[in-house]
């Protein structure tokens, strides 16, 4: 196993062994009635005092919900990539195995955030048109750092210009970075959900990354061996 190998697969792993430890954190510390209808929150200090920090700001709340199309727009481009590989190659076996792991890892991300749908952890600060609403973690955040560092992933190993990458590189990393800033003041969830989005997202990518990278190493292999 190369080094770069090992170190996705093992940083994924901590990201989401660390994800596992802070939803059982948040289920037992701290835990108040401190939102709507009396639901309950872990970390109940922190994330009142983060909230009454921030306020709560719809118009941010609305920009950041609308943006969340961005990532899902990416997914389907890619999966365009994927009907496009199988009608000129004519098998699905002869599309890039990249582009195969990516639209698995897609369906993983959405079998994440439907576990969590059904499972509530705890729900939002406030109540969203009248209801409440699940909380953790944060599904936009969870969508948007799932998606967006595989647009750069991506476009860095397709892409021959460097103005692409480079153009590339600076969007994702900005539009995430407004995205989750965006949750977090936006006063829609509580400030662990967004933590929790981090460490799922992250964890879920690097094994991606880890997936892809042993794939084209057997390629590799093959292909050395023919």
């Amino acid at each position: 196993m190369k080094r770069n190998e090992k170190t996705s697969l093992w940083t994924g792993i901590w990201f989401l062994l660390a994800f596992l430890l802070w939803t059982a954190l948040i289920r037992c510390i701290d835990v108040q009635a401190a939102g709507p209808s009396g639901t309950t929150v872990g970390f109940a200090a922190f994330n009142l005092w983060f909230h009454h920090l921030t306020g709560v700001h719809m118009t941010v709340y609305t920009i950041t919900d609308w943006l969340g199309l961005v990532p899902i727009g990416i997914c389907l481009c890619f999966g365009v990539v994927g009907v496009i590989q199988v009608v000129r190659r004519k098998s699905l076996l002869r599309v890039d195995p990249d582009i195969i792991l990516l639209g698995l890892y897609y369906v993983l991300v959405i079998l994440a955030y439907l576990v969590f749908e059904m499972v509530p952890i705890n729900y939002r600060p406030i109540l969203i048109n009248g209801a409440l609403e699940a909380s953790y973690p944060s599904s936009t955040t969870l969508l948007v750092l799932s998606v967006m560092p595989t647009l750069k992933f991506q476009i860095d190993r397709r892409a021959e210009k460097p103005l692409i990458r480079k153009v590339t590189d600076i969007f994702a990393i900005t539009f995430s970075a407004f995205m989750v800033i965006g949750r977090l003041i936006a006063g829609v969830h509580w400030a662990t959900d967004i933590i929790g989005a981090v460490f799922l997202s992250m964890g879920l990518f690097l094994l991606y990354r880890y997936a892809v990278d042993v794939a084209d190493r057997r390629r590799e292999d093959r292909n050395g061996i023919q």
